[in-house]
C-alpha cells in the first residue's frame, strides 16, 4: 500500500489509542503531542531525507521528544544529529486486510476478558491466578484499525495467546467497518504478525533527543 496512507491510518489510530490529541499535520508529515515525561511528542515522517531530519534534530531541543521515520536504522544513523540516539530495536510497520475470524478456543486456564473505551476495544488474557499473561488493543479509525500495545508475559509466550488475541481485535476492527490494519512491530512481534498473514509496509525507525547533560 502506499505508504502516506499507512502513515495517515497509523497516526490517526495511535493517536486515539494512546488517548492523545488528534495529530497535527505538518509539511514533512505529523505531530503528537503525546505528554510523558520520555516522550512529550513525536514527528512522523512517510517520506525522510537527510535535510529535513537534521533541520528537525537542530531545532528540537526538548528531552524526551521522538522523531518516527519510514526508513531503515542504517540509513537513519547517518542522518543522526548531534543529541539523538538511535535506540537498538529496529521497528517495522505492517498492515493486513482485515476479516471476521471464528471465536478461537481460550487455553484451559486462561479467561479472556474484552472492554471497549473511547473508541479503543482492549483484550486481555489472565492466567488460573489473576495475572496478566497477554494483552492488546485496537483503534478502528474508519477505513483502518491500529492494532497497539501488544504483549505477552515471557511466563505464558509460545502458547497460543498472542495468535488469540490478535485473531480477537482483528475480527473487532473487521465489525467496526475497517478494511485494513495497521501496527508497528519489534523483531519478536514481526514474526508472530507475518505468520498471521500480516505484510510489510517497511522499516520504522525512531529517534529520540537526549536529556541535557
Amino acid at each position: 500500500m502506499l505508504s502516506s496512507v499507512i502513515t495517515s491510518g497509523w497516526v490517526e489510530g495511535w493517536a486515539v489509542s494512546r488517548g492523545t490529541p488528534a495529530p497535527v499535520p505538518q509539511p514533512w508529515g505529523y505531530r503528537i503531542d503525546v505528554g510523558l515525561p520520555d516522550h512529550v511528542f513525536r514527528h512522523v515522517l512517510a517520506e525522510p531525507d537527510e535535510a529535513i531530519v537534521r533541520k528537525l534534530g537542530e531545532a528540537i531541543t526538548e528531552p524526551g521528544a521522538w522523531l518516527k521515520l519510514l526508513a531503515p536504522p542504517e540509513t537513519v544513523a547517518d542522518w543522526l544529529p548531534e543529541g539523538w540516539s538511535l535506540p537498538d530495536d529496529p521497528g517495522f510497520m505492517m498492515f493486513t486486510e482485515l476479516r471476521r475470524h471464528a471465536p478461537g478456543a481460550v487455553p484451559d486456564g486462561y479467561t479472556l476478558h474484552k472492554e471497549t473505551r473511547d473508541g479503543v476495544l482492549r483484550v486481555r488474557v489472565h492466567a488460573a491466578d489473576g495475572s496478566l499473561a497477554t494483552r492488546g488493543q485496537v483503534a478502528p479509525t474508519g477505513a483502518t484499525a491500529v492494532v497497539d500495545q501488544m504483549e505477552t508475559e515471557p511466563a505464558h509466550q509460545r502458547r497460543g495467546l498472542g495468535r488469540l488475541v490478535m485473531r480477537t481485535l482483528e475480527s473487532a476492527a473487521a465489525e467496526a467497518g475497517a478494511t485494513t490494519g495497521i501496527l508497528s512491530a519489534t523483531t519478536q512481534g514481526r514474526a508472530l504478525y507475518g505468520s498471521l498473514g500480516w505484510q510489510l509496509q517497511g522499516p520504522l525507525t525512531g529517534i529520540v533527543r537526549d536529556p541535557a547533560v
